[in-house]
């Protein structure tokens, strides 16, 4: 008998500890409260499509985000907000849930959060999606944040405007902005969502003195213009940028962006910017150009390569790396040409190093242009996060990695190897069907070092293989990923050399 009492004590006080095992609800925001739902795992809390900036439309179009309204009682936060305008409805993983709908409206973001409460001040991480500043949402299940929670950091993403909407200049935007600048609206959406964490995150049990920022492709250059931003200075320590190039092509001024505006608002018959915010939003989205961040003179003063290079940046870590296969994804339409083009395209850009690209890259043959095409775009990229990573060794720490592991292909498809994106489901943990148990032991050692690097701005841990910190040199190490996790090196000296030259010769 006296066992029995002692087991429903047990069992009561069990109860009562996963009862109170959770953020306490409903959450404050400046906004107003928010009460959330369970992830798969009763210790995680999520909080979905909480507005951060009111919404887009309208008088509001192209303009700057602005405070989102204040609501009454308890907002439910149980539903993903809207995606925003993009062309085409997928985004979804084969075979899970359907995407999101699109909509202007959609400045939204969502929370991910196992703290206990809100003293906890747990490290945060924002995720800032790919799909080439056109496509893409903080909704999509690969994105998912439970994951990285369970490890003790909590886990936000949020939706930025795209294509026309996010990425527009026009002169009289620029005009009415107040700053004599457009086109950057995308970006300022980013730098919204960190200062509504700088705001609230408090609330939701973490530490806005330790946000990160993690992206991938567009994502990740996404947070290169903001780490190049004064506009974004204090509002996050620690950046991760995955495959995003920092310098491949030059960044267009708000003069360009400006004209290119106008000459697509005209053939979209539009003679004034009314005109233009009385189109529906599918018509902007058919019928304007946009698509990129631009030199500004507001959020942007200068290329974002420049800034970077040149130490004009926040002070903040980096973890920056690429992918051994980046040119294998169809979106890049590499190779491209044959022999003949691919040489006569060399010697025009890179001019007094084309003999020395051509040693290393030879175009005998249309099948050796295509492998030398492939290497070139994948050691460039290489050689453009080296450079950044570079430039933050300078002034303080930075970490540079090399993936190289082949994800299992999907039944009955052939392997496209370590390509552009491939490595996302690693750092986010996000296990697909094919995975084996390697492909689990490798997410959960780059899980491991990327939520150590968003708590201590060091990715090292007990029981990793040592990552050492990046110092500028031909001979420098980084980290790669691939069937053994080990240090090494991802170009040889001869490519670096000659990606130096060009750049060199293309600043001058």
């Amino acid at each position: 008998m006296r066992s029995l009492r002692l087991l429903i004590a047990v069992y009561v006080l069990t109860i009562a500890t996963s009862a109170i095992a959770a953020l306490p609800e409903p959450v404050k925001t400046d906004a107003g409260l928010v009460s959330g739902v369970a992830g798969t795992s009763d210790a995680i809390r999520v909080f979905k499509g909480i507005p951060f900036a009111a919404p887009p439309v309208g008088p509001l179009r192209w303009r700057a985000p602005q405070p989102p309204a204040k609501w009454e009682g308890v907002r439910r936060a149980d539903q993903f907000g809207a995606r925003c305008m993009q062309a085409g409805g997928g985004g979804g993983r084969q075979g899970g849930p359907p995407p999101q709908p699109i909509s202007e409206d959609c400045l939204y973001l969502n929370v991910w959060t196992p703290a206990n409460a809100a003293s906890d001040k747990l490290p945060v991480i924002v995720w800032s999606y790919g799909g080439a500043f056109t496509g893409g949402s903080g909704s999509l299940p690969q994105y998912d944040g439970e994951q990285l929670a369970r490890k003790g950091v909590i886990f936000v993403t949020y939706n930025y405007r795209l294509g026309p909407f996010g990425f527009y200049a026009h002169p009289e935007l620029s005009k009415e902005s107040g700053h004599k600048a457009s086109g950057n609206y995308g970006m300022m959406d980013l730098v919204a969502a960190l200062q509504w964490v700088q705001k609230n995150i408090a609330a939701f049990g973490g530490d806005p003195g330790r946000v990160t920022l993690m992206g991938e492709s567009a994502g990740g250059a996404l947070i290169q213009t903001v780490v190049a931003s004064a506009q974004a200075k204090g509002l996050f320590r620690r950046a991760i940028s995955q495959s995003a190039p920092v310098r491949i092509e030059r960044m267009a001024t708000l003069e360009e962006a400006e004209q290119t505006g106008r000459q697509a608002a005209e053939k979209l018959g539009a003679t004034s910017l009314a005109d233009l915010r009385l189109k529906s939003a599918e018509e902007i989205q058919k019928g304007l150009a946009g698509g990129r961040p631009i030199v500004d003179g507001w959020y942007l003063t200068d290329d974002v390569s420049t800034l970077i290079t040149e130490g004009k940046s926040n002070d903040v870590d980096v973890l920056v790396g690429s992918n051994r296969d980046e040119g294998g994804f169809p979106f890049f339409g590499v190779p491209k040409g044959n022999a003949q083009e691919f040489t006569a395209a060399v010697r025009e850009r890179f001019g007094a190093q084309s003999d020395t690209f051509l040693k290393l890259y030879p175009t005998g043959s249309d099948a050796e242009s295509n492998a030398s095409q492939l290497a070139a775009f994948r050691d460039e990229v290489a050689w453009s996060v080296r450079s950044w990573a570079a430039a933050r060794a300078r002034k303080g720490k930075a970490y540079l990695f090399y993936f190289t592991h082949e994800p299992p292909a999907a039944a009955g498809q052939p392997s496209r190897g370590a390509i552009h994106t491939a490595e996302i489901p690693y750092t986010l943990n996000n296990a697909t069907p094919a995975w084996t148990a390697a492909d689990r032991a490798l997410a959960e050692t780059m899980t491991s070092y990327w939520v150590n690097f968003a708590k201590t701005g060091d990715p090292n841990g007990q029981g990793l293989p040592a990552w050492p910190a990046f110092k500028d040199g031909a001979s420098a190490e980084l980290m790669i990923f691939g069937p053994k996790v080990e240090a090494g090196r991802a170009l040889d000296p001869a490519r670096v050399a000659l990606f130096d030259a060009q750049n060199k010769a293309q600043r001058r």
